[in-house]
Parts: C-alpha cells; structure tokens; sequence
C-alpha cells in the first residue's frame, strides 16, 4: 500500500481515520430538507465540502441568518457522533510510526469538534506527531495549504509525503501540493475519485 520511501504520512479526519461520513449525511439530510426542500438529496452533493464552503454556496443570502443555528446544532450533534476508526486504521499508523515515518492528522475540522474527539478516542492524539486543524491554515482544500505546511512542520519535502483522503476537494489539495495520494473509497466511489489519486483503498487492511 503506498509510496514504500515516504517520511510523512498526512491524514484528513472524517472517512478517513473515522468512519464518519455516514452520520454527517444524517446531520445535513436533515438541514437540507429543513431549508432547501425543492433540492433533494442535496447532503449527497455536498459531501466532502467545508463548512464554510457549504454555507457560501447553500446557506447564504436569505438563510444568512441561519448559520449560526446549523453551527450550534452542528457542534451539538458532534459531541454525541460515534467515533470508529476505518478498518484497519490502528493497526497500520502504528506500523508506519515503528517503521520511522512522521504521521499527522489534516483536517478542516475545528478546535471544538477535536476536543469532542480526544473526549471519546483517548489514545487518538499517541497515533500522530501532529494535528493539524481549521485554525492553523488560511486557506481550506481543495487550496494545497494545509498539507504544504504539514510538510513544513516535519521540514520534509512534499514529493516524500503520502496523502490519505477521501472527498474531492481533499484529493485535489493532495495532488496540488505535489504528493503522493491514496484515495479512500468511503465517502464517494472508486471510480468517481481514481482520476485524483495515485491509489485507492476501501481501507486500511491488507487484503
């Protein structure tokens, strides 16, 4: 699975240390038919997006007002989420720290929503020489930001990091920031994100 040379391994968060993205199509199906019932099915398009990123293109103008309400149920909602990890996960960032390489959460997820996660995965932050979240970069995926200055953090050059990711907008910062990335077939199809990615898995365990 992957690069055999790579010093960093970056990770994005939901569906792909977590199996989450189940539970967000719950929260925005919700949402969606509450405040744009003549679009349906709209949580399936919008999957992989930021927050800010949905609320610019979904929730602004008339429903401007809105927003404040979908952050308080939002926050709300991921303090009580399961927190599983993909098949797999454990087992092999495990592996990639015995053998030497740097590994690091990136994610648009905030500080709110890791607090939620260290409440319910107690050993999550032993798993990574790094977490970086929403506040600690100016610009969101697809932009390759975030995982630029994760290779900075670890003065490891870009070509010499692996991407793991699942949604579009997270593969395209990937490729961007010129890395190696492995597409997780969680959240979209195989076939929907093959064209952006290097490799795809269904997980993490070696079949």
């Amino acid at each position: 699975m992957c690069k055999k040379d790579m010093k960093a391994a970056l990770f994005d968060l939901d569906g792909v240390v977590f199996d989450t993205e189940p539970q967000y199509t719950i929260f925005w199906g919700a949402q969606c038919r509450e405040f744009h019932p003549e679009h349906p099915g709209l949580e399936h398009e919008i999957k992989g997006q930021t927050l800010v990123q949905i609320y610019d293109a979904w929730f602004s103008g008339p429903l401007q007002d809105k927003q404040t309400l979908i952050t308080e149920r939002l926050n709300q909602y991921e303090q009580q989420m399961s927190y599983d990890y993909v098949a797999g996960f454990e087992a092999f960032v495990k592996t990639l720290r015995q053998k030497g390489v740097k590994t690091a959460v990136v994610t648009s997820s905030n500080k709110p929503k890791m607090e939620a996660v260290y409440a319910s995965r107690p050993e999550f932050s032993s798993l990574f020489d790094a977490i970086l979240t929403s506040e600690d970069f100016e610009r969101s995926k697809p932009d390759p930001d975030c995982y630029l200055k994760a290779a900075e953090r670890f003065g490891i050059e870009p070509k010499d990091c692996v991407v793991f990711e699942d949604s579009f907008n997270g593969l395209k910062s990937g490729r961007a920031a010129g890395m190696y990335v492995v597409g997780l077939a969680t959240t979209n199809d195989a076939e929907a994100i093959r064209p952006l990615c290097d490799e795809v898995i269904s997980d993490y365990i070696v079949h």
